[in-house]
């Protein structure tokens, strides 16, 4: 059977004329006849009594139209829900974002979703990239943001949409670090706690090429949290240094470091290859090319 034939069944079901159910239904009467007729001998019992020119169920008839009406109203509503998630209007969007990312997209990507997407069920997931990229593999996420430094290169990922932004180390306005005159050395940072998120290998060779051995994360870095806010908040409140990209915190003071420190975060959007993303994921998009947009200067 199909879900024409039991949408015939429930127009004739109601009309109670073959006549005018064919014209409801924009179909010949003939046609319709033989549609019910089919569904008959599919289902080995009569649904209708001919009583001349009107129809009526018969005790059968009645049954299958409950049965009708369940499945033709839930067709309909599958239908509704599949154009609603076409817009990604409805749905699922399960995504997972580095420390970075994190910082930039997931209140403002929480806030759109929460305003404009009322009905589409959002699950954000914090962790390290690794973590990420094996929720990404078992199917728990659909996308990933990330700094794609920090990725291993592996067939079946797809990276996309790159943003490279600035890192620096960072200050409270006031802090003694911002009222020196000459531009602060390596030494100078390490009297104070120094702040970060787990760092890429490539930020780690440059930091190294540039200091020193000492500057290498595992020695520098005192304060390692994956929350990229958190640290903001602690540098916000202390004399903290924090190494971060520039627009996660733009309150608060680029430290003119000698040499130059000349090392960004490159963020991309990661998904699996050949798997259809989902609409909603458009969003995300959207908001990476809004967001992840580095601070002048």
């Amino acid at each position: 059977m199909t879900l024409v034939q039991l949408r015939h069944l429930v127009s004739l079901a109601q009309t109670g004329s073959f006549s005018r159910s064919a014209a409801a239904l924009f179909i010949t009467q003939p046609a319709l006849s033989r549609s019910i007729r089919a569904l008959e001998a599919e289902l080995g019992q009569p649904l209708f009594d001919r009583v001349g020119r009107h129809t009526e169920l018969t005790p059968f008839g009645r049954e299958a139209l409950e049965r009708a009406r369940q499945l033709t109203g839930a067709a309909d509503e599958l239908r509704e829900r599949g154009q609603r998630a076409a817009d990604g209007s409805e749905g699922q969007l399960r995504i997972g974002l580095g420390s970075g990312p994190g910082a930039m997209l997931m209140t403002p990507l929480l806030l759109q979703c929460a305003l404009q997407r009322p009905r589409l069920q959002v699950q954000v997931a914090r962790a390290g990239t690794e973590l990420l990229v094996q929720a990404l593999r078992e199917r728990q996420l659909d996308a990933l943001v990330v700094d794609v430094r920090s990725l291993r290169p592996a067939p079946d990922l797809q990276t996309q949409q790159l943003h490279e932004m600035r890192g620096a180390f960072l200050v409270r306005r006031g802090h003694p670090l911002a009222r020196k005159r000459s531009a602060p050395e390596l030494q100078d940072l390490r009297r104070y706690p120094v702040a970060s998120t787990p760092l890429s290998d490539e930020v780690a060779r440059v930091l190294v090429e540039r200091y020193g051995p000492e500057a290498h994360p595992e020695v520098l870095v005192t304060l390692r949290c994956d929350e990229l806010p958190s640290l903001v908040d602690v540098a916000r409140h202390s004399d903290t240094v924090l190494l971060a990209i520039q627009a996660a915190a733009p309150d608060l003071v680029a430290l003119p470091v000698a040499p130059a420190l000349a090392a960004t975060a490159r963020f991309g959007l990661v998904t699996l290859r050949q798997r259809t993303e989902p609409p909603a994921l458009a969003a995300l998009r959207t908001l990476m090319q809004e967001r992840l947009v580095d601070t002048p200067g």
